[in-house]
């Protein structure tokens, strides 16, 4: 079983839980640059955010009680894959992350799954997770819907705000006891929530400037996009200004930080 570092099953003692970062990234330069990313927005340091790199060790077993909450950062893979492509690691991945998520959900524990959240957690609750609502690399404009003006974490953001991200495969529909929480043109569903604490988003609260130029170096032969544009999807990536995102991560670490 997994014990963080000052909980109260490792030491003893009464320490604030950390929040549990599960990274599906293995190109470290993505993977380090969205861990510090997520602490940086957050609020929090490498006490308060465990990580578990997926593609480097075994899930093993969770406690829901050793964390303030769960997050899931976003990578290259789609629940979607045809099966017959996904790699022996991305199998033991999901077959591990799925049931995790399905206990999240049963529990209604803190969590926020980013841009791969969406694929995982629709799987869960029986989302329709497809590729008919692919977006490119990049920013985008999202808009809350009327449900999100009264959410937790959605409820003072603009009305329409720049985000970043970049995805194949997306939420086309949702179960109806799902809230629906934000949209773009080119994406229905941009933010659910499941019950009252599970979350998730496409577009990446992470991601600022730095880290899409980092994203676009890093995955630019995953098939996202040709990789000759890759210097012209930074330019245009400077155009958005993308400056509420991170608020949503601050406001999931002060909603569910607990000791």
């Amino acid at each position: 079983m997994r014990h963080p570092a000052g909980s109260p099953s490792s030491r003893g003692v009464v320490h604030p839980r950390p929040f549990l970062l599960l990274s599906i990234r293995g190109e470290d330069a993505a993977a380090d640059d969205e861990y510090l990313a997520m602490m940086r927005f957050a609020g929090v340091d490498r006490e308060g955010m465990h990580r578990i790199r997926l593609t480097h060790e075994s899930l093993g077993e969770i406690d829901l009680a050793d964390w303030s909450g769960i997050i899931i950062g976003g990578g290259p893979y789609n629940v979607s894959d045809d099966p017959a492509t996904k790699s022996a690691t991305q199998r033991r991945v999901e077959g591990e992350l799925l049931p995790l998520i399905e206990r999240i959900v049963d529990a209604d524990f803190p969590f926020l799954g980013c841009c791969y959240g969406v694929g995982t957690l629709g799987t869960v609750i029986g989302a329709t997770i497809d590729r008919t609502h692919p977006e490119p690399v990049g920013g985008m404009s999202v808009s809350v819907s009327a449900a999100g003006r009264d959410d937790a974490l959605f409820c003072d953001a603009p009305d329409s705000f720049d985000a970043y991200g970049g995805h194949k495969e997306a939420a086309s529909e949702l179960p109806p006891d799902v809230v629906c929480l934000a949209s773009s043109p080119d994406s229905p569903v941009q933010a659910f929530r499941v019950k009252t604490n599970v979350y998730a988003t496409q577009f990446h609260p992470e991601l600022d400037i730095d880290g899409v130029r980092t994203r676009i170096d890093v995955y630019k032969d995953y098939g996202y996009f040709a990789p000759e544009s890759a210097q012209e999807l930074k330019v245009a990536a400077l155009q958005w200004n993308v400056t509420y995102p991170p608020e949503i991560l601050r406001r999931f670490a002060e909603r569910y930080a607990r000791d």
